[in-house]
């Protein structure tokens, strides 16, 4: 049974706005450039209407979550410590999703969902479950009650943040073998076999990405985890940051605010909301392709087309904060620009409606 917070939450999903959608799509039409000229930027004003119940949608407060947890398995070129000590850099303003917020202008939070090691006491959003998962590959990852502890947390974080104006979410990752959990839930969703879904990660060598393999197909055959039941998954197979996350989307959603992906593990952590909630699928963009291989498979799952393919693979939010800065740029084209009557721009000509433009 989900726990009472979700049990509120998962049902304010609801579609997106077919009247704001189409007022947004008929202006557009109208702006000064041929129609479709702005290419997946209208697409994207559009969507944003619908999400936000706003025919004008307008992007102010901008958020970016980064959640942080460690796991009892995994294959990393990294030792787990470097997990509390990236938290420590991210509060310090020395990471790439540091760089890249300030950029965008958008404020982050970072979320203790489960370090194994000891991190700063300020300015940290403080929600460990546990200091990490247990080993997978020998039983579950965490218990269902813990489980359900980390999708609350998320809840619980990102209602307080909308309460103080937040209206746009991009969420991020950072966990010292969270891909080994991310292939692992991509593997048990899909069907596909882990070896399809695996990469390197932190840049593992062959034999490294072997055993990564591995460990994924005996945690699949020790936990058999059930893909009709997303909490039975993340319980098995999943990490306190990827459930958090997903607590974090289902309220965002429940609230009518966009969600940002960044990469690989939010991917991962959509899978589980979308396991709860369907209907959450509508208000997920993904902000860019990773080069990890299972990434691709998430997008086909969840029925998403990346915005950006830089072969990035880092996380920490850093796709989503770029994506943002899209979402962004498309409200204020949709909102800002002049229509052709307010211009004083002749429009086409009627007898050529019919023909395409490219606007060259």
């Amino acid at each position: 049974m989900i726990a009472r917070s979700l049990d509120t939450t998962i049902p304010k999903i609801s579609p997106l706005d077919g009247a704001a959608m189409a007022q947004a799509r008929a202006r557009q039409d109208i702006l000064t450039k041929p129609r479709g000229s702005l290419g997946r930027l209208e697409e994207l004003s559009v969507w944003l209407a619908g999400v936000t119940a706003n025919p004008l949608p307008q992007i102010r407060h901008k958020l970016i979550v980064t959640a942080a947890a460690d796991h009892g398995v995994g294959v990393s070129a990294y030792p787990q410590e470097v997990t509390a000590q990236m938290v420590g850099n991210f509060l310090g303003g020395g990471a790439a999703i540091n760089v890249l917020a300030r950029q965008v202008g958008a404020r982050i939070v970072v979320v203790d969902a489960g370090v194994a090691g000891e991190t700063p006491a300020v300015g940290l959003a403080s929600k460990p479950v546990a200091r990490g998962t247990a080993d997978m590959s020998q039983g579950p990852a965490m218990s269902r009650s813990q489980a359900l502890a980390c999708l609350e947390a998320g809840v619980e974080v990102i209602k307080a943040e909308m309460a103080k104006g937040a209206d746009i979410v991009g969420v991020g990752d950072m966990g010292i073998a969270n891909t080994t959990a991310a292939s692992a839930i991509t593997a048990a969703f899909t069907g596909l076999p882990p070896r399809a879904v695996t990469g390197r990660g932190t840049g593992v060598d062959d034999d490294g990405l072997r055993r990564k393999v591995a460990v994924i197909e005996g945690a699949l055959a020790v936990n058999r985890p059930d893909p009709g039941d997303a909490l039975d998954v993340l319980a098995k197979v999943g990490g306190f940051e990827i459930g958090f996350l997903a607590g974090v989307m289902l309220a965002a959603a429940g609230a009518r605010r966009p969600v940002v992906l960044d990469g690989f593990i939010t991917g991962a952590a959509a899978l589980i909301g979308c396991g709860l909630c369907p209907r959450l699928g509508r208000y997920l963009l993904a902000s860019h392709l990773s080069v990890e291989p299972g990434h691709q498979a998430v997008l086909d799952r969840l029925q998403l087309r990346p915005l950006l393919d830089l072969g990035m693979r880092l996380g920490e939010g850093t796709g989503a904060a770029l994506g943002i800065f899209l979402v962004e740029a498309a409200g204020r084209c949709l909102a800002e620009m002049g229509t052709f009557a307010e211009a004083g721009v002749s429009q086409r000509r009627a007898e050529e409606a019919s023909l395409p433009t490219t606007g060259e």
